[in-house]
């Protein structure tokens, strides 16, 4: 049974976003509808009957990585009858439930072995997906069930039943039960009785149980609800609509140019921000971006006289915005997002005279830097506190280190902001980046000549004038950070400066004189270089000698297990993320005991970081796109290896 005060507090929010909550639902009655006034199980052409019963369905039957009406538009078209039983058998209410999955599931998967191009990795008839075909069958009984979002509603509202990942057929059962007990708990309720009612149409289904109406109170709950109720003020909210938001954003003194300056950049950042990440992205200080906001709010109040927050600290900005404290992984300390209304009203805004990026006259630029220490790196780059303090000691007794691991270990991300640590502040300009590819040069790297207009005019290239920089600041501490570092010729690129790199042979008291000018030349003691190589690059079998001689090479290893990760997973509070994540650890336990590859070729973290919300789509995409592409890499030569895995991770997410 579930807390009626919980779930009472989700109708409410529920109610209240009825509005836009329906335009971006409302295709699901009108799906059933459709599908009741075309299906036909005795229908001649099979095939072309159920692609007309399901083409209202749009993302309820297809999603990033997941194709399951595809997969029955195939196998209905080569094998009509085969599937026209498969449905036969899914409808016999006589059946036992788990006895019609699994024979659907057995033939979905026999026809997909049978008619597989080479492309087919899965037949995609999951239980989710039968739950939807009975729920479009019999919209008054079935639910769709989702593991993700049915886990979100049970505990919103405090219900005893909560499903465990990889419980299938018993998890739909169950959640049938207790989507039963809500239904009878809301469906005398006169409020949203009457906005579904007035809502509907003769294109949508009349929805007499309320099923379907569970099921987008559920979807809200999963998508709207924890997000709402973890910004605040709650409980307060200034009682604007959308139309009268478009109403005041056309009052000149009530949305200045700064206002909607600020507007629009936050809107571009994803509609929340803090005033670091603005003020960092964008141009102008971070008090330009609080009074903005501020003082914006007191014009809205003064203009309408809206309810005001009675919160301390909160009395005007929280009109145009909810706050909260900043993520571990966004800059600042506490950030905005656009009323949900506002935002609305703001996309049909024409801002394309407001500039995004401040003109550099206008900047008012903040002199001091965001500092950046030791602890801002272990909760950023997920390595232990030992791996941190060797990378600091390596790098400050060698002065050259190569980081080396697989692709997404974050060695990129980790060189950078190492650096910063040990500079104490993000100060970019004594930090200089580039990347080395087969046709990189001495002349690109140190001097050379290059063509004009007129002939040719001897250039300076971008290690000599960073030498140049650091030269010239000796107090200070500059890091010279090179990309896939073995991907370029060592010998061709430093030619007669290899051996000025070595810490041994630092200084102007071991200057040579450069090919190129008669200018002798020294690589500064205050100049650090941080190179990274991947380990998974078979391409680049040998390392060069002179390579190995002058770096040390350090390990960056999959974060997963680091405190700084485990921290981010748990600010993602998402039980998905977390059995995704447990799978490709396992995954990279089976990589490391391949004989042909290595813990070298383990999947890294970084595909699955730098995300403020963590939903089914990403983690399909990046599956998908990211980590299966990797392994079809690994195992060219073993198909059904890359099947294998991507029925585990996929399977994850469509529980």
């Amino acid at each position: 049974m579930f807390d009626v005060k919980k779930l009472n507090d989700v109708i409410e929010g529920y109610k209240k976003r009825f509005p836009l909550q329906w335009k971006e639902e409302n295709f699901k009655w009108e799906a059933i509808k459709w599908f009741k006034d075309n299906w036909d199980i005795e229908a001649e052409d099979f095939h072309s009957m159920f692609m007309k019963a399901t083409e209202k369905t749009y993302s309820i039957l297809v999603s990033a990585g997941n194709f399951p009406r595809k997969m029955i538009d195939v196998f209905s078209s080569e094998e009509p009858e085969t599937v026209r039983e498969m449905f036969r058998v899914l409808y016999d209410e006589s059946r036992d439930l788990s006895e019609r999955f699994l024979y659907f599931q057995n033939q979905a998967e026999e026809l997909r072995t049978k008619y597989n191009d080479g492309t087919w990795k899965n037949h995609y008839q999951r239980d989710n997906v039968l739950s939807v075909y009975l729920w479009l069958r019999y919209p008054d009984k079935y639910y769709i069930y989702k593991y993700s979002v049915v886990r979100a509603f049970t505990k919103a509202i405090g219900n005893d039943f909560i499903p465990t990942k990889g419980d299938g057929i018993n998890n739909v059962i169950q959640s049938k039960i207790f989507h039963d007990e809500v239904k009878e708990y809301i469906k005398d309720n006169s409020e949203l009785n009457e906005l579904l009612n007035t809502s509907l149409d003769e294109m949508k289904y009349s929805d007499p149980e309320r099923v379907t109406l569970v099921l987008d109170i559920e979807l809200y709950v999963a998508r709207h609800f924890v997000e709402e109720n973890s910004w605040g003020p709650v409980g307060y909210s200034p009682n604007i609509t959308v139309d009268k938001w478009r109403e005041l954003l056309e009052d000149k003194e009530v949305f200045t140019k700064d206002s909607f300056k600020v507007l629009k950049r936050i809107l571009d950042n994803g509609g929340i921000a803090s005033c670091t990440e603005l003020s960092n992205k964008y141009g102008e200080t971070k008090n330009y971006y609080n009074t903005n906001v501020s003082s914006l709010g007191k014009r809205i109040y003064e203009k309408i006289g809206c309810p005001l927050c009675n919160e301390p600290d909160c009395k005007y900005w929280t009109i145009p915005f909810v706050g909260r404290k900043a993520e571990k992984n966004r800059e600042g300390s506490y950030a905005w997002k656009l009323r949900e209304e506002l935002k609305e009203a703001l996309l049909k805004v024409d801002m394309s005279d407001v500039s995004l990026y401040s003109v550099k006259d206008e900047v008012h630029v903040d002199a001091t830097l965001e500092e950046y220490t030791k602890e801002d790196f272990l909760s950023e780059v997920f390595v232990d506190k030992d791996k941190y303090k060797d990378l600091v000691n390596l790098l400050k007794n060698k002065k050259n280190i190569i980081l080396q691991g697989a692709p997404g270990v974050g060695k990129t991300y980790a060189a950078k902001r190492l650096a910063y640590s040990l500079i104490g502040k993000k100060d970019d300009s004594k930090i200089e980046f580039i990347q080395f590819h087969q046709n990189y040069s001495y002349e690109d790297f140190i001097m050379g000549y290059k063509p004009t207009a007129n002939g040719f005019e001897l250039r300076k290239g971008v290690f000599y004038k960073f030498c140049k920089k650091a030269e010239a600041d000796p107090d200070n501490n500059y890091y010279f950070i090179i990309d896939e570092i073995n991907r370029g010729n060592m010998s061709k690129i430093f030619g007669e400066l290899l051996m000025l790199i070595e810490k041994d042979y630092r200084g102007s008291e071991n200057a040579l004189k450069l090919a190129y000018s008669d200018e002798a030349f020294a690589v500064p003691k205050n100049l650090y270089i941080i190179g990274m190589m991947n380990t998974a690059d078979r391409s680049l079998a040998m390392i060069d000698y002179a390579l190995r001689r002058r770096f040390s090479f350090v390990n960056i290893e999959p974060g997963f297990s680091s405190e700084g990760f485990k921290k981010y997973q748990e600010s993602l509070n998402n039980d998905t993320f977390d059995t995704l994540i447990n799978k490709v650890m396992e995954l990279n336990r089976y990589i490391a005991n391949d004989s042909s590859l290595g813990s070298g070729f383990c999947i890294g973290h970084s595909y699955f970081c730098n995300q403020n919300e963590c939903t089914d789509e990403w983690m399909s995409s990046v599956i998908s796109y990211d980590i299966i592409p990797t392994l079809e890499e690994y195992w060219f030569d073993n198909k059904s290896e890359v099947d294998k895995w991507f029925n585990e991770l996929t399977g994850v997410i469509n529980d």
